[in-house]
């Protein structure tokens, strides 16, 4: 009789903490490190790439002004972050439930917010894929193109920053018609995990490539107006 209690409740338990409840997660393992370990490494890595480009940047150009420096840093992390953390997820999506390597429980961690990381969606596989393939080689084209002045810096700036919030409002667009439209969410029940990991952590990639087109946009507006004095004026001439 207790056996069959045991297997009764080992039964009504779910195998893994993912909605929508009972959604397939192949080769489930619970992850070894808890958040605040994984935060402090992942934020901990960020701080050393912040730090590296500021010291490399102050010396191929010491007189960059503060906002193209700020840039070149944003270009430099999100580039790291879309080539090798989206990148892992592209290579290893059909197991990764099971890893327990630091890209492999931050994945887990994330899921929390949205399962469809760890249940092989085609959709959010093609997204990261593209977006690590090319938004991550060509944020640091634009870094270094910011640092050394390059002419072509605002079309691979505004570019980059089109892709990067296309892809963000295509991925909020898809899982928010499923929970709305089909009934079908993503996210545990936990406030945190929707708002703070879901909606947040990508929002920041709408709001800085948001800022950066528009700098693209406006600069590349004043130097059509100033190509087309000098054109005037050679006619005059």
């Amino acid at each position: 009789m207790e056996t069959l209690k045991n297997a009764t409740k080992m039964a009504a338990d779910p195998l893994h903490p993912y909605y929508p409840l009972g959604v397939e997660v192949v080769g489930y393992l619970a992850n070894d490190w808890n958040v605040p370990q994984m935060l402090a490494i992942f934020f901990g890595g960020c701080a050393v790439i912040f730090y590296t480009t500021y010291l490399v940047v102050k010396r191929v150009h010491p007189h960059l002004p503060r906002g193209e420096l700020y840039a070149v840093m944003w270009f430099v992390l999100t580039g790291c972050i879309h080539l090798f953390f989206e990148g892992y997820f592209a290579l290893n999506f059909k197991y990764m439930a099971g890893y327990q390597d630091l890209f492999g429980q931050l994945w887990k961690e994330y899921a929390m917010s949205d399962s469809r990381y760890l249940t092989q969606n085609a959709f959010v596989l093609c997204m990261e894929t593209v977006t690590a393939a090319l938004w991550g080689p060509l944020s640091f084209v634009v870094a270094a193109m910011i640092t050394v002045q390059h002419p072509l810096r605002h079309p691979l700036q505004a570019l980059v920053s089109i892709g990067q919030i296309y892809g963000d409002i295509l991925y909020y667009a898809t899982s928010m018609f499923d929970h709305y439209i089909l009934d079908v969410t993503y996210s545990r029940p936990e406030a945190y995990y929707f708002w703070g990991y879901y909606f947040f952590m990508n929002f920041i990639w709408i709001v800085i490539p948001g800022w950066l087109l528009y700098n693209s946009i406006t600069e590349t507006a004043k130097a059509f107006e100033i190509a087309g004095k000098v054109n005037k004026s050679k006619k005059i001439r």
